[in-house]
């Protein structure tokens, strides 16, 4: 693992985490009052998840479809 694919993990996790959280939470909660910290629970929830996924799942998937 290198420190560009680890900063990409993280940066795209971010990222992507971040609007797909945010549009989930409005779609099923609504902009209640405690909404942002919902939202931030869910997404910090959903980054540790993806982060991990992006450095090890994703290199195994590229390798069998490059296979």
């Amino acid at each position: 693992m290198t420190k560009a694919n680890l900063k990409f993990a993280v940066v795209t996790g971010i990222v992507v985490t971040s609007y797909i959280t945010f549009t989930l939470v409005a779609v099923n909660v609504g902009f209640v009052q405690n909404f942002v910290f919902v939202w931030l629970r869910s997404w910090l929830i959903a980054f540790l998840l993806a982060v991990p996924s992006l450095l090890f799942v994703a290199p195994f998937i590229r390798h069998k479809l490059n296979s």
